[in-house]
């Protein structure tokens, strides 16, 4: 199905919304194209385009509601998969957190589409990875990536007259280049709303750079050391603290925002002061929709200032319940930086180790968010403001909490996306001081 303009999608949710019988009904529609070009052991695997649609229909009477979802437009599938909501909402038990849907709102547009992104099509993804392949090849590397593009609309519409419309457009791009004897490997990873932002070339050379350097890695000991965190690596942890500031989770105790008898330690200094995150939805380096799933208006907002906590995103129904204002968890995130780059951070680093990823991350305590994870893909010893040698990789247990406490700097931060849940977010490079490695690791 073809991209639906703002006109033809809200015919089509008011088309939908004629067909209810229900007390209170919402339409969500997304859509979009999306190209793709997969490639491993240094040739092209697969190829393709996915065109897709998907109209979800919540119907509620009373506080029971019934959910139902279909992909097919004609006026009969739009009237059964309106009567299957009904039918599965008259089944339902009430629901005693269920809130009234939101009436009509102002959402403002976001620059979240960007027109050459969207007319990018199978020649400029096989160019781009055709580059990024002959980098390899030179330097007698193995190349395994992904390259994708997507042009997406979602709209809401409800029978309180609430309606939103947004527009977005991504490219994505991740490498993973080895060694022919499998010892060193390298990695990168970028996306954005606009595909001329994107360096494929610049991204898998300093990929191979790093394939390369690691491939004598040394052993030494674990312990506590001065790392520095480019920002794939450093996103992986602060995206553990960013999905428990959750205002519910800290009421119930059930977070690091909790205190004893159902205080929060909102309004607190837990980390250095130097830490200010927020998020915006009109940034222009990261821009995303101006509206949460339930028709909830997206504004910029801090989370921390300064190092001080100063919001909780909260559900509707919690934020009744404890009479706050019911922010909506944000789409993207922001961590403010310096004018600093890496290698300035490399350059001022007496000794120390530089992390250019981290992966398998597991929750060990969410009260403290302490993570356990592997290092991986290049991390190299840092003596006097250079790198000297590759070092095998290692366990690590850390919290993002402590690790913002021990701050020593911050570099320019930079769109990077976490390959674990894949939120896009600007974040700096940071150094941290007394990083703890538990154990050495047979990983690459």
């Amino acid at each position: 199905m073809s991209i639906l303009s703002k006109d033809e999608a809200q015919a089509l949710l008011k088309k939908v919304l004629s067909y209810s019988k229900a007390d209170e009904c919402e339409v969500n529609l997304d859509g979009g194209d999306r190209g793709n070009i997969r490639y491993a052991r240094n040739s092209v695997s697969t190829s393709g385009g996915i065109s897709q649609a998907t109209l979800v229909v919540s119907s509620a009477f009373g506080k029971k509601a019934g959910v139902a979802t279909i992909n097919e437009f004609d006026d009969e599938s739009l009237k059964k998969v309106v009567q299957r909501a009904e039918e599965l909402a008259r089944l339902a038990p009430e629901n005693p957190e269920y809130m009234p849907m939101l009436g009509p709102n102002d959402f403002p547009d976001s620059p979240t589409f960007v027109p050459a992104t969207a007319a990018m099509g199978p020649k400029e993804r096989a160019d781009a990875v055709a580059a990024s392949l002959q980098i390899s090849k030179d330097n007698k590397l193995t190349a395994a990536g992904f390259l994708e593009n997507n042009t997406a609309y979602s709209a809401m519409m409800n029978s309180k007259g609430l309606f939103a419309y947004n527009t977005s457009t991504n490219v994505s791009f991740n490498v993973t280049l080895r060694t022919e004897d499998g010892k060193g490997s390298g990695y990168a990873t970028k996306s954005f709303n606009d595909y001329r932002k994107l360096d494929v070339k610049a991204s898998t050379a300093t990929a191979a750079k790093k394939a390369t350097a690691s491939a004598a890695a040394r052993a030494i000991e674990p312990g506590k050391y001065t790392v520095i965190l480019e920002p794939a690596a450093a996103l992986v942890l602060l995206e553990n603290m960013f999905f428990g500031m959750d205002g519910r989770q800290a009421d119930e105790g059930r977070s690091f925002m909790s205190k004893p008898g159902g205080l929060t330690k909102l309004g607190e200094k837990m980390v250095d002061e130097r830490v200010t995150i927020y998020s915006d939805p009109y940034n222009v380096d990261l821009p995303s929709a101006t509206w949460a799933g339930d028709g909830r208006l997206q504004e910029k907002i801090n989370w921390i200032e300064k190092g001080v906590m100063k919001n909780l995103f909260y559900s509707r129904y919690w934020a009744q319940k404890k009479g706050v204002k019911a922010v909506p968890q944000p789409n993207t995130v922001i961590m403010e930086g310096t004018n600093q780059s890496l290698e300035d951070l490399i350059k001022s680093t007496e000794k120390g180790i530089l992390v250019t990823r981290l992966w398998y991350i597991r929750n060990v305590d969410p009260q403290t968010v302490l993570l356990t994870g592997l290092t991986r893909d290049g991390t190299f010893y840092i003596e006097n403001g250079e790198i000297k040698f590759p070092v095998k990789n290692f366990r690590f247990n850390e919290s993002p909490i402590i690790m913002l406490n021990n701050l020593e700097a911050l570099g320019k931060p930079e769109r990077t996306v976490s390959g674990e849940s894949q939120i896009n977010a600007m974040i700096p490079p940071m150094k941290i001081r007394d990083f703890t490695f538990t154990s050495l690791s047979d990983a690459v």
